[in-house]
């Protein structure tokens, strides 16, 4: 219809200036020019009565970027489109990064201030992975955080002498098991600063270490209190405290219980009670008013790891989304209310569809919530971390890792990413050593800093390939979706383990094409060493040490030891809110500060089930 409307005025000023003796059909075109505008939608007339002056304020000169050479780079470039119907069609597919349908980015403009690096890190002792974390952000104006736990930890166990449990005291992660290890842990950051934020990778336990982050806030907001006016803080002002530090501090606990069960494994508790406390924890967020720290990472980095193509990760991820949405909602929750506090988490591998995996999930997680939900612009907006592919590390031909973290890198950051890992070329094998992490947080900082293109943030806008590819993968996620509908949503299809199958069968076809050589991978299928990986490289070996195995423990006890005549009383209060459908995780705030981790999952298990998988 604008296409039409562009057509019949250029077709007037055409006629006008030919000859007077058309007035017949000039009369005709005005007519046809009323009737058209008059169906054309209001906001389609609004933005093209606007796209003129947005353009000129793109086109302004602080929005350049200016090369050695003396070229100006714009930040975002413009569709050169004259046509109407070729500006309506990009607006509603397209748009600039900032509008919607946010297919370019959900933000007019990248952040300058801080880099979109989120370097993940965990291992040893609570004082060690602290030492890992300054040294990762030791330069950034930004502390951006991101954590990793042990399997103890993940499994909602206390350290011990037990065989099963001490040998992976904190191996391939923090081991954290009471509210004063997590203080050790972010030692040295305030985290209630405006440039800190802190995500935690942890699923099943998750709330009860959310709770133990959110209370070391606190408590050194508390410190802090302390420290400039020489007393404790009254009863009032400690509650003035702990308000204003929620509606402060910045992050991400990932809490994804459903991705657990589809690729995972580390759920603890039944799903139902899981759910249950996911939808507490948001509903303490709402009514505390936490707006800057997200309840939940809806991930489909471990559903890809697992063996999914990057369709059905998106697919997948975005579906569970939508059902914690509608769980959500079930609870009487307003859309507006907890949609802001929904981030995503996503991995980027070599297939072709990762080049438009942020583009698609946008789109589409935009256009439900506007049109389905009603939700208002900041609900529309998704938001997502980039870790790049760790099934795409191999231990042979180690070097050649960072080759493909930088291409992954490149195609998260001209997606538009929000924030980015980087894997270090070394993790086939071992934790990173603190210079093969150097190396991959310099893949993204020369992206960023060197790479002239990277000046302009929308550069895979208007590419022919990029616009075809999206439709493509948009169409596919569609089509997943009905597939899942017609098995009773994603909770429906768990109960017949379709997504583990699906997950397991794009994985053995995956190790097929690889191992058969239909897949190349360069130095592992192909192009392999002439010397026949006979020469062998020395890596250093990163794991947890005895010592800090059995301070863990030591320290465990110590806690259990001072709060000895307190824990119980506390764990029955937790069992008695669980069991009276009250909010767990605010019990939670108070239970963390006299029991351990393991204490609260035995009393957790006692009300809420532990976990069984459908067979």
């Amino acid at each position: 219809m604008a296409r039409q409307l562009y057509q019949l005025k250029g077709t007037k000023l055409l006629l006008v200036k030919a000859n007077e003796q058309y007035h017949a059909v000039t009369d005709w075109i005005d007519k046809e020019i009323e009737r058209i505008t008059d169906q054309l939608h209001q906001e389609t007339k609004i933005w093209l009565d606007e796209w003129p002056n947005i353009k000129a304020t793109y086109e302004q000169d602080p929005i350049f970027h200016t090369t050695l050479s003396g070229s100006k780079i714009p930040r975002i470039a413009l569709p050169p489109y004259q046509d109407w119907g070729e500006l309506v069609k990009w607006k509603m597919k397209e748009n600039l990064p900032g509008f919607f349908p946010y297919t370019a980015g959900v933000f007019p403009f990248k952040r300058t201030e801080e880099e979109p690096k989120r370097q993940f890190a965990g291992e040893g002792s609570p004082e060690r992975t602290n030492r890992r974390f300054h040294y990762l952000t030791k330069d950034d104006s930004a502390k951006r955080l991101s954590t990793a736990f042990d399997s103890v930890t993940l499994y909602g166990e206390d350290p011990d002498t037990r065989p099963d449990i001490y040998g992976k005291i904190g191996e391939s992660g923090v081991s954290i098991a009471t509210i004063e290890d997590m203080k050790k842990l972010y030692d040295g950051f305030d985290l209630c600063a405006p440039n800190t934020s802190v995500s935690m990778t942890i699923n099943g336990p998750a709330p009860i270490l959310l709770a133990m982050f959110l209370n070391t806030a606190i408590d050194q907001q508390i410190e802090k209190f302390k420290e400039q006016h020489g007393r404790e803080p009254d009863p009032m002002e400690r509650e003035g405290i702990k308000a204003k530090t929620l509606q402060t501090v910045r992050g991400t606990v990932q809490a994804d219980i459903l991705k657990e069960d589809q690729g995972q494994n580390t759920c603890i508790l039944s799903t139902e009670f899981a759910l249950k406390m996911m939808g507490d924890i948001q509903e303490y967020f709402i009514e505390h008013k936490v707006r800057n720290y997200y309840s939940v990472s809806i991930s489909g980095y471990h559903i890809a790891e697992a063996g999914a193509n990057p369709i059905t990760q998106l697919a997948f991820t975005l579906a569970n989304a939508f059902t914690y949405v509608e769980y959500y909602l079930s609870r009487g929750m307003k859309i507006d209310d907890f949609a802001p506090n929904l981030s995503f988490f996503f991995s980027n591998g070599m297939d072709a569809e990762y080049s438009v995996l942020g583009r698609v999930a946008r789109r589409i997680w935009s256009v439900v919530m506007k049109y389905k939900y009603g939700a208002n612009e900041r609900s529309q907006k998704l938001k997502y971390h980039i870790q790049t592919s760790g099934r795409s590390l191999h231990a042979m031909e180690m070097d050649f890792n960072d080759i493909r973290t930088t291409l992954q890198a490149l195609m998260a950051l001209y997606d538009h990413c929000n924030s980015l890992h980087t894997n270090a070329y070394d993790e086939a094998i071992t934790i990173p050593t603190e210079n093969s992490v150097r190396r991959a947080m310099a893949i993204q900082l020369i992206i960023t800093r060197e790479l002239g293109l990277a000046k302009n943030e929308n550069p895979l806008q208007g590419s022919f390939i990029i616009e075809e590819l999206t439709d493509l993968v948009e169409e596919a996620v569609l089509q997943e979706f009905e597939r899942l509908n017609a098995r009773g949503g994603v909770l429906g299809a768990m109960e017949t383990a379709y997504q583990r199958s699906k997950i397991q069968e794009e994985s053995m076809y995956y190790e097929m094409k690889k191992h058969s050589g239909e897949l190349p991978i360069i130095g592992i299928n192909i192009f392999l060493n002439p010397n026949g990986g006979g020469e062998v490289t020395k890596i250093e070996l990163s794991r947890g040490t005895i010592e800090e195995k059995d301070e863990q423990i030591a320290r465990l006890r110590q806690f259990h030891q001072q709060h000895r005549h307190e824990v119980d009383e506390a764990l029955n209060r937790l069992k008695e809110v669980a069991l009276h459908g009250e909010n767990i995780f605010a019990e939670l705030m108070n239970t963390v500060r006299v029991a351990s981790l393991g204490q609260i999952t035995k009393a957790l298990y006692e009300v809420g089930g532990q976990y069984r998988r459908n067979m």
